[in-house]
């Protein structure tokens, strides 16, 4: 029998790659990870979700200062400015801690950190960093990155054209932001530069923001997001950008066909979703080819079709999300070490980190009609007594049962907290909950989360507060 360097040997080290590493290594295999980034945890902890939820944190707290919030509250604050280099500070602060901990865990975990880009060049051999390893498995875990825009070049050390990256690192607040892609993204970092003073406009080529999200929740969030002084040019295509000493001129048209025309802005965030990473990684010498997406597809136990190889992630079909991965990390170390690991693709929940925030799981009311007969309860946040005390009376939640059965087939949040609620329905979903179930299920109270056990009982009868 053929002798490895290493039993498992992970190609990316993001929530989906560390993951995979470390529970393989927990199962007891010899386990190496390959990654090219001079800090772990991918894109998510180092340029996506965790330094994006810094500045959001930071950047709500400033608005309810300078908006007036606090002060309804009996909290004056006579002088207040913005310290922008500070703010940026705690997120650098709060990326640095998050990725030295995943160091720290692999050396407690005895994986191998190889630092580089990794390529393979047989079945179970990878060049990486200048030497050659072999792996009795291998797990691709290479992610995502930014989608680029024909006719918009991102240029992210010059400021003005950004990508996600860029927005992050502004080194002072835009007069003007323009966001080209109305998604979870570009609301998200919108958001954080319209809280400190930028204008905003999003342009978005469909005629809806969120898309792939229920339709009344993306009415309600377009509505709410307008409120706070988001404009929008919807059913818009954005087909050039020049960037110049006085700013960006933007050249957009009519989705539909039509006369184009020009938007000025001081920076362009380019952010209309991201595709797989594969380039350089040698799948042609495997002979692994890539869908019609440039994906790479793989059975339910996260096999490739070439033997020992795996895959997972925002690299394979489904929602590019960090859980998504990690949950696969799991399940595709659990496989390899002959245990059984399967993650439910119908039960990923998606959020939205904006305030309030937006969360899902499951159908949403346009594809659970699709499927048949369907009961739907809603309740708004305005009537739950801890929102309507916290001043936060925007949003409602809104349960989706199957009509006969009363199975809970989706589940849609706008609230402050929408994120953390959501937990509590994906657990229900997961055991197979009916409305009913939700609904005699004690909420404490008062929390946010009464709304979730007030629209359950909306689906078949009546919620108490409304």
């Amino acid at each position: 029998m053929a002798e490895y360097d290493y039993d498992v040997l992970v190609i990316g080290a993001g929530p989906g790659g560390y993951v995979a590493a470390i529970r393989a290594a927990q199962l007891g295999l010899k386990v190496a990870c390959a990654e090219s980034r001079e800090t772990l945890g991918g894109t998510c902890l180092n340029v996506g979700c965790i330094p994006s939820k810094a500045l959001l944190h930071a950047s709500e707290l400033y608005d309810e200062a300078a908006n007036g919030t606090l002060a309804k509250l009996g909290v004056k604050i006579d002088k207040m400015s913005l310290d922008l280099p500070t703010m940026q500070g705690q997120r650098v602060d709060a990326v640095k801690g998050l990725t030295g901990g995943i160091e720290f865990l692999f050396k407690k975990n005895k994986v191998t950190w190889l630092k580089g880009l990794a390529s393979f060049t047989g079945a179970n051999t990878v060049a990486v960093g200048g030497e050659t390893v072999t792996a009795k498995n291998i797990v691709i875990a290479t992610g995502s990155s930014v989608m680029p825009l024909p006719g918009v070049e991102v240029d992210n050390a010059g400021g003005q054209i950004v990508d996600s990256t860029g927005a992050l690192e502004l080194d002072k607040v835009p007069g003007h932001l323009v966001v080209v892609g109305g998604g979870v993204i570009g609301l998200e970092l919108g958001s954080v530069w319209r809280r400190l003073g930028s204008k905003v406009t999003v342009v978005e080529y469909l005629d809806q923001i969120l898309p792939g999200m229920d339709g009344e929740i993306r009415k309600e969030a377009n509505k709410i997001f307008k409120k706070q002084g988001f404009e929008y040019r919807l059913g818009t295509k954005v087909t050039g950008a020049k960037a110049g000493k006085k700013g960006v001129t933007l050249t957009v048209e009519p989705a539909a066909g039509g006369a184009a025309e020009t938007i000025e802005a001081d920076v362009v965030l380019v952010s209309i979703g991201r595709r797989p990473n594969t380039d350089g990684l040698g799948l042609d010498k495997i002979g692994l080819e890539l869908n019609k997406r440039g994906q790479i597809e793989t059975d339910h136990e996260f096999a490739t079709k070439v033997p020992g190889v795996w895959a997972i992630g925002d690299v394979i079909p489904g929602p590019m999300l960090a859980h998504k991965a990690e949950d696969e990390g799991i399940a595709v170390a659990e496989n390899i070490a002959g245990l059984t690991g399967i993650v439910n693709h119908d039960l990923i929940p998606g959020v939205v980190y904006t305030k309030p925030e937006i969360a899902g799981v499951g159908l949403t009311e346009e594809q659970a009609k699709e499927k048949g007969p369907i009961k739907v309860g809603k309740f708004p946040m305005m009537a739950n007594s801890r929102a309507k005390t916290n001043h936060e009376p925007d949003g409602f939640v809104k349960v989706i049962a199957d009509a006969e059965t009363d199975k809970v087939l989706g589940v849609w949040i706008i609230a402050v907290p929408a994120g953390t609620m959501i937990a509590q329905v994906v657990q229900a979903m997961e055991f197979g909950a009916s409305s009913e179930d939700i609904a005699y299920t004690c909420h404490a109270h008062p929390t946010h989360s009464e709304a979730i056990k007030e629209a359950a009982m909306a689906v078949t009868g009546k919620p108490i507060h409304m």
